[in-house]
């Protein structure tokens, strides 16, 4: 009787050795990253830069992550689609890298409790969704401060790919500065309604050069509106990835992204079970945005350049910091406040001296 007792108890120590050994071969599994671009991964400018994050995360981690991307994702339904496939695909860890991914994110998440999201420039947080972005403005501020001290005609121009928030608080950052360093000076903006069209950009930036820009900023992706100034022989200023090969008689600084930190500590987070929701805002204190500086500016401008950038990194200095006014006049920061992640997030106006209107 104590053998044939003996004999399930025996296959039960055997099941339970199983389990553990297929739960130890599970933990060591790579965590499985997706991330969805808006562009193609050669655009030089903002998907670039999520894909050299994506590198990044994988030099650091090498084998402890497995990772794809999908590139050129529509917003919209197509985001909808891609980002459902990869949660349904087993993903751990889903990267959605544009603003308009921001419901289709949310509803996925939401069929998907047991993956993980964080969505680029969102607003919008739940248990399993995180947000995060760079303090562009900062960077703006700085381009704002160049543009004032090397422009002639008294014009910057601003090519501007969507009215939300993000581009709106960029704009502003660059009258603060454009009031504070060279009074006067006008920021005219064309909208092209698109983060990535080199025809469109090329042409949004010979139309302000028509108008007497002499500095082009972008908010756009490709290297065109860089290609355009240098064949016009104006200024400009890059974003997302250093510009500066594509218009070396051009480009005054550009403001870079690096996302990669900000990825490795998503993914060990996720990896160690300790990551929660947080909305993550990485500037240049952070060392998520850099702002190289070209010798196209002169030394004394420069020097100067980069104590507001020190003021900015150590907490001393705030662009949005009271009194600042809309085109109304009305008083929207009081004096001596700054403005809080609220404010900056939900920014739907233009500040005093912008002549410029939003789109409806």
């Amino acid at each position: 009787m104590q053998v044939k007792r003996r004999k399930p108890l025996l296959r039960t120590l055997a099941a339970a050795i199983g389990l553990t050994t297929a739960f130890c071969a599970s933990a060591a599994d790579p965590l499985k990253v997706g991330f969805v671009y808006i562009g193609p991964i050669g655009d030089h400018g903002w998907t670039y830069q999520h894909e050299q994050g994506r590198q990044y995360l994988v030099d650091k981690l090498g084998d402890k992550v497995q990772t794809s991307f999908v590139e050129n994702v529509a917003e919209g339904a197509d985001s909808e689609r891609v980002i459902r496939n990869m949660a349904k695909g087993g993903y751990d860890l889903i990267f959605t890298t544009s603003f308009g991914y921001m419901n289709p994110t949310l509803k996925v998440a939401k069929q998907h409790p047991k993956v993980t999201f964080e969505h680029a420039t969102g607003y919008k947080q739940a248990d399993n969704v995180g947000t995060y972005l760079s303090r562009s403005y900062e960077g703006r501020y700085v381009g704002g401060f160049l543009a004032a001290k090397m422009t002639k005609t008294k014009k910057v121009g601003y090519i501007a790919s969507f009215p939300i928030p993000e581009v709106i608080r960029d704009i502003n950052a660059i009258q603060l500065a454009l009031d504070k360093y060279n009074p006067g000076t006008e920021i005219k903006v064309v909208w092209v309604n698109t983060w990535f069209d080199p025809g469109k950009e090329a042409d949004a930036a010979n139309a302000l050069i028509d108008q007497g820009v002499d500095v082009v900023f972008q908010h756009t992706d490709s290297p065109a509106p860089i290609q355009a100034a240098e064949r016009r022989g104006v200024y400009s200023i890059g974003y997302a990835s250093d510009m500066q090969h594509f218009g070396p008689k051009a480009v005054l600084t550009s403001i870079v992204n690096d996302w990669g930190p900000h990825y490795v500590k998503a993914a060990e987070a996720v990896a160690a079970g300790t990551w929660k929701s947080e909305d993550f805002w990485g500037g240049l204190a952070e060392d998520s945005i850099s702002l190289p500086i070209s010798d196209l500016v002169p030394a004394e401008v420069k020097s100067e350049a980069e104590e507001i950038i020190a003021s900015i990194r150590s907490g001393a200095f705030h662009p949005f910091t009271g009194p600042i006014k809309d085109q109304s006049g009305q008083v929207r920061i009081a004096e001596g406040q700054t403005a809080t992640i609220k404010d900056l997030a939900s920014m739907n106006f233009y500040v005093e001296g912008v002549k410029a209107e939003l789109p409806k």
